[in-house]
């Protein structure tokens, strides 16, 4: 019976570590540290977190269920590097669901909401003026968490994982593909929509929203990047 639970336990640990792995590669990810098409060996890996190629294969695979990391036979594991015809079908992706978002939230908003959206909003702008790599990721990951705060108010849970998974995506493709310097998901496109959320004004907040990913997707050139180190990104 003892062995039973120190297995049970050390496959919950591992677990737990399998996690803990995918979150920081994922954060890395879609904070643009790790650049698409960089190679993430299991050796590499586990040293960095002081975990088994086992546990660090997990992780791995926890992120390439996502979208996020492509696993190659025979070659390993690869942040994914997507297609320009795969990022377009992101925005496309994003272009059917966001509105639908707008329709979640609007009938249920209220006045708690908004000022739970107009804090992010004051979190976002706060990195406006500030220069530097460290400031420009907290920008980049304050942006999607607008996209993020306003699935999570759909009170549908489903669709608040498919806009994990679109703002994850949209992230990688924007490290691929976005030629501005400064953050693609504009601050004051995020205001505009709030406001009409608090109008109720469901038919300008979606073609706000419509707009603003419009505007994201032009911002790309389609053009792709050079890669990263993983241990680079990972100690930035």
């Amino acid at each position: 019976m003892n062995i039973q639970k120190d297995i049970k336990s050390a496959e919950s640990a591992g677990k737990d570590r399998s996690l803990a792995i995918r979150d920081a590669l994922r954060n890395a990810i879609i904070d643009r540290r790790l650049a698409p098409a960089t190679k993430l060996t299991e050796s590499e890996v586990g040293s960095l977190f002081g975990v088994s190629r086992t546990v660090a294969r997990a992780g791995l695979q926890m992120l390439s269920f996502e979208g996020l990391v492509r696993l190659e036979r025979n070659r390993g594991a690869f942040v994914a590097n997507p297609s320009p015809e795969e990022a377009q079908h992101v925005f496309a992706s994003r272009r059917l669901i966001e509105p639908g978002v707008i329709s979640a939230v609007i009938g249920r908003f209220t006045s708690k909401m908004a000022d739970v959206l107009r804090e992010q909003l004051h979190e976002e702008s706060r990195y406006l003026s500030e220069r530097g790599a460290v400031a420009r990721r907290a920008e980049i990951k304050a942006s999607g968490d607008f996209h993020l705060l306003l699935a999570s108010m759909s009170g549908n849970a489903i669709l608040e994982r498919f806009m994990d998974e679109l703002v994850a995506r949209s992230s990688l493709v924007i490290a691929l593909y976005g030629r501005s310097g400064t953050s693609s998901c504009g601050h004051t496109e995020h205001l505009a929509i709030l406001n009409a959320l608090e109008r109720r004004d469901e038919q300008e907040a979606k073609r706000l929203m419509l707009h603003h990913i419009d505007h994201i997707e032009a911002d790309l050139d389609l053009q792709a990047r050079s890669t990263t180190r993983l241990r680079d990104a990972l100690l930035r």
